[in-house]
């Protein structure tokens, strides 16, 4: 049969837009579909302005600090409309590099939503295009409990167009938005609070780095309620938000921010359509190919729950357009050894298992930790503390995990995924000679075991 398309993606995100072109590159003729935001949530309301937040935000740590460097000017004031304005325009700029990147590979783009008809069809905008490999690609969307007054808090999304800076901000979760959010507007200068329903957050990263994170966060003055959930919303008639949680407390607050997990975005995509079955959590079910019930139907990205990571959907993108058109150059993806960064002030950079998995998996294990100012603030009256750790198989001197709570965390981590992914010991990391005066020297100094 021949069908329109050799591949017809439905979703413009990291994943998507990296399967269509390299697929295209590879002799296919490839489709997209996209209804709101070319480049997905990554690039429009997730990592790419998200960062442009922190960035901003740490401006403040900047402007106090540059005294004891002889620096003097007049008083710092922020000005959140500037902010959202500029970051607007970076990320139209964005948009259209998205759509070179496209137009430039050969992919034809459709915008507006596509409903899949059919194993090999798929409708867009009153007309119907046959394919004979249709991927979802189609992100996740941010979810709010169904609570009493939950018209009154915002999402992510909306965080990213608030038309000014809330004076008092309650953000609600444990997973890294949340905590990333927490540390913009705080640092930002508005009065913050994060609530989580458990007893740390950040659930699933070493305990170490959890404990350390929350200690420097409480040091910055910003307000950690643990084991705390909201029992509904109501607002006022002076537009402030009352908040009551379910131990009975009340809360005053000008917006209440969720930051509570993710759907996969399925809605009205036409599933029923197709043999494609979704798990208990309705994430789309597929094998190691990305392959769906439905032979004709591949899945890749925050669909289908494997790693939430951008870098990942990229790799399952590439994945899926090296097998279906270039199969000599296919390989799996490896989710071992996945580094990543959490951009909390201060940062987080891990990559490899925590001290607590390598103990459930039977390792024994070796310790080695370090916490210590940063040169940068030596002259400064700021009393941070920065943590580095390192978990090692005590039988072979393999390093297992590499985890860091400090300045450009993510930047160290980064170099630190090749040498671990590459099988790295302690006693190479050990005969590694440092870049000094730096604090990344201490991943190649620590000697003595911490436990």
């Amino acid at each position: 049969m021949a069908y329109d398309f050799d591949l017809y993606v439905i979703g413009a995100g990291s994943g998507g837009v990296r399967a269509a072109r390299f697929a295209a590159g590879f002799g296919a003729k490839v489709a997209v579909a996209e209804s709101r935001y070319l480049g997905g949530t990554c690039v429009n309301v997730g990592c790419v302005p998200k960062k442009l937040l922190v960035y901003g935000a740490h401006y403040a740590e900047d402007f106090e600090q540059a005294s004891a460097y002889g620096w003097t000017a007049g008083e710092a004031s922020f000005d959140w409309a500037t902010l959202i304005a500029n970051k607007d325009r970076e990320i139209n700029r964005l948009n259209g590099i998205y759509r070179n990147l496209l137009a430039n590979s050969g992919v034809t783009l459709h915008e507006g939503h596509a409903k899949i008809t059919g194993p090999h069809e798929v409708e867009i905008n009153g007309q119907r295009h046959t394919a004979q490999h249709i991927m979802i690609a189609t992100g996740g969307w941010p979810v709010i409990p169904d609570i009493p007054g939950r018209e009154h808090a915002i999402g992510s999304n909306e965080a990213f167009f608030l038309k000014e800076l809330p004076k008092r901000i309650l953000v609600v979760g444990g997973g890294y938005i949340a905590v990333e959010f927490a540390g913009i507007f705080h640092g930002m200068g508005a009065q913050t609070s994060l609530l989580y329903r458990g007893d740390l957050f950040l659930r699933g990263f070493d305990g170490a780095v959890r404990k350390h994170l929350a200690e420097e966060l409480e040091r910055r003055g910003l307000d950690l309620q643990f084991n705390a959930d909201i029992k509904c919303i109501e607002k006022l008639e002076d537009g402030s938000l009352r908040v009551e949680l379910k131990d009975g407390k009340t809360l005053l607050t000008d917006c209440v921010f969720y930051a509570t997990g993710r759907r996969p975005m399925l809605d009205n995509l036409g599933l029923e359509n197709t043999g494609v079955t979704l798990d208990e959590k309705g994430f789309v079910q597929v094998n190691e190919k990305y392959e769906t019930a439905e032979p004709s139907i591949l899945a890749i990205g925050d669909v289908i729950g494997r790693v939430q990571l951008t870098p990942v959907a990229l790799a399952e993108g590439m994945a899926v357009a090296r097998r279906l058109f270039k199969p000599e150059q296919y390989r799996l993806v490896d989710y071992r050894m996945i580094p990543t960064a959490v951009f909390s002030l201060p940062n987080i950079g891990t990559v490899g298992l925590t001290e607590e998995q390598a103990r459930e998996e039977g390792y024994e294990v070796q310790i080695f930790e370090s916490r210590f100012r940063p040169m940068k603030l030596t002259l400064t009256e700021c009393q941070e503390r920065t943590l580095m750790k390192l978990v090692v198989d005590a039988k072979t001197d393999k390093v297992l995990g590499c985890h860091m709570v400090g300045p450009d965390a993510g930047e160290i981590v980064q170099g630190l995924a090749i040498a671990l992914k590459a099988g790295a010991t302690k006693r190479d990391f050990d005969e590694t000679i440092g870049v000094h005066p730096t604090a990344a020297e201490e991943f190649v100094t620590m000697r003595t075991p911490t436990a």
